[in-house]
């Protein structure tokens, strides 16, 4: 799926989301998208039709590299606590090798941009819980995962909290290892989520 870009657009999509991080939806006009890149506006313009298109490529682009990364590395020989840890390292890492994507997944003010990138963002959720809601489930019935909360709010807690563990790594201009912190803050979930035996 992530194939269905063009090697160009690729490119253009990963400076948006660098300029996205940086400066916010703002800064990202195809003025700067030109000028960042060496092009003129009229050749950003041959591979997308506007902004609003560059963003809701980059979302969709997100979602199906995302869908294409858990769905190889979540093997079914896996228990529920090791899919759990599994799931949420790919993310660090690949946020870690790939900063200039924070600003898209955990940027509020793109919501507001228009109704097509609202739709995206929240499909980029529904992927993220498409994958962690089985393993939640998985570990409630194998007795590894608290029965005292409903699958759905478990996952919006688990979700939440690694939301806020990014926006503070994007907030601190990414000067402290994601995947240092990542995986104290999954130890720390697991704490929280796991029955006490």
């Amino acid at each position: 799926m992530t194939n269905t870009f063009t090697d160009r657009q690729l490119e253009i999509i990963q400076v948006a989301g660098k300029i996205l991080t940086e400066s916010g939806v703002s800064g990202l006009t195809i003025k700067n998208l030109a000028k960042e890149m060496g092009f003129t506006e009229a050749a950003i313009y041959r591979h997308f039709a506007s902004k609003e298109k560059i963003v809701i490529g980059l979302l969709a682009y997100l979602a199906n590299n995302m869908d294409e990364r858990y769905t190889t590395a979540l093997d079914n020989d896996l228990n529920s606590e090791e899919k759990f840890i599994i799931l949420f390292q790919n993310q660090f890492s690949f946020f870690h090798k790939n900063p200039h994507f924070v600003g898209a997944v955990f940027y509020d003010g793109l919501m507001e941009v228009s109704e097509q990138i609202n739709l995206n963002i929240l499909k980029i959720m529904k992927m993220k819980m498409k994958h962690l809601k089985p393993i939640l489930l998985e570990g409630q019935k194998t007795n590894v995962f608290t029965n005292a909360i409903p699958v759905e709010d478990l996952a919006h807690i688990v979700m939440g909290t690694m939301r806020l563990q990014m926006f503070k790594w994007r907030g601190a201009n990414f000067q402290f290892d994601i995947q240092q912190k990542g995986d104290y803050t999954i130890q720390s979930l697991l704490t929280l989520i796991k029955k006490q035996q």
